[in-house]
């Protein structure tokens, strides 16, 4: 049984990249193609030195900066790799990886992250944010157009869907009208731990200080609560904003190790997530090593923090919203135990992806075996 993987870009070892790699670990034999690679030395490591095939994008002056905006040529580049030889393909998706071409006696599981946000129902607002005039941001919407063609028809190509979450597999079906089982993302539990010391007076946030991030937001909740202390934990798009803001009570540290990270996640009062997610893995890091996490109920999120027992939800984006969170969260007391939320973070553990995963491909090749018999009579 040949198994190939399909991965869009990999430009860091983030998220996607992270359940590639332990997809990549079940099957020790699988090929790796991709968009482009252009990870580290470093982060190659995690994929224990596997060949992994690039498209004709990898060769495009400056695809590594500029790959963003090839997404007009992305579909073209997938329908370009030669899985004719394998059984099974997983497509690892959040944009087009799920677009390969294979044949009626292949097997296409699609681990699906979301259908692509940024051509079905964030299409204005990334229009918007994107600084574009009226010509280019006509063009955009054109080949934007088209793209929703292309992943609508592709989308038949999939035998079996998982979404991420149930947020998700709620999107797919509304996207695509197609059923969907739900696996979670592996989280890295080993490394997240808890430990024995006694937690410090300071809550933490920690990712890319993008916009939909709504990093920023909470560093304005806490301008507006001096007396609380905060420490940020990120850089990108948002981080000049924030440090310029930022009062005496508010760290914000930019990029840091995961060591770093760590270290925080361990003595911190509780973490803050403001952000929609499709599922989110930094509030099961934080669970994992026994934080509490104050986070906006919509999303994955919904999915991951148990309001009241891990954790619990704000239902508004607004710094009025956080800063009521954080009260309710401090009037409750001393409720949360540690070791309850970190057995929680568990239940999404790599041991448990990996179990449910490959049963999942085994139970389906199963099926898709049987399928063929039948067919061949």
């Amino acid at each position: 049984m040949k198994i190939a993987l399909v991965h869009e870009w990999l430009t860091t070892y983030a998220g996607s990249d992270k359940v590639l790699a332990e997809m990549a670990n079940i099957y020790p034999e699988a090929d790796i193609f991709c968009l482009i690679n252009f990870l580290s030395e470093a982060d190659m490591d995690h994929f224990r030195g596997r060949s992994i095939t690039p498209s004709f994008l990898q060769k495009i002056p400056l695809s590594k900066k500029y790959y963003t905006y090839m997404l007009p040529l992305m579909p073209l580049a997938i329908e370009q790799h030669d899985l004719s030889k394998y059984d099974i393909v997983i497509s690892n998706c959040h944009a087009v990886a799920k677009g390969v071409i294979t044949t009626q006696r292949q097997l296409h599981i699609c681990y699906c992250y979301t259908p692509m946000r940024y051509a079905w129902d964030l299409q204005n607002q990334y229009l918007e944010g994107s600084g574009f005039g009226p010509v280019r941001r006509g063009l955009a919407r054109y080949f934007l157009h088209k793209i929703r063609i292309w992943d609508q028809r592709t989308s038949n190509g999939v035998d079996h869907f998982l979404a991420c979450s149930r947020y998700i597999s709620g999107r797919i079906e509304k996207t695509y009208r197609r059923f969907s089982d739900v696996i979670y993302p592996n989280v890295d539990t080993d490394r997240y731990s808890l430990n024995d010391t006694d937690r410090e007076d300071f809550y933490l946030t920690a990712s890319r200080m993008v916009p939909y991030k709504q990093m920023h937001l909470i560093v304005e909740a806490f301008t507006k609560t001096p007396k609380r202390k905060l420490v940020v934990i990120g850089d990108g798009p948002k981080y000049k904003y924030s440090k310029s803001i930022a009062t005496p009570n508010i760290k914000i540290l930019g990029y840091q190790s995961n060591q770093i990270l760590l270290d925080h996640l361990r003595r911190c009062r509780a973490f803050i997530f403001a952000s929609e997610e499709d599922f989110g893995i930094a509030p099961l890091e934080a669970q994992a090593c026994g934080a509490p996490v104050i986070a906006f109920g919509r999303g994955g999120a919904r999915e991951t923090v148990i309001d009241g027992v891990t954790g619990l939800h704000f239902h508004e984006q607004t710094t009025d919203s956080i800063i009521d969170a954080i009260n309710r969260f401090e009037a409750a007391g001393d409720i949360y135990d540690h070791q309850k939320i970190r057995a929680h973070a568990e239940t999404f553990s790599t041991a448990v992806f990996r179990e449910k995963f490959s049963r999942f491909v085994s139970e389906k090749w199963a099926e898709h075996q049987r399928h063929l018999t039948n067919q061949d009579l």
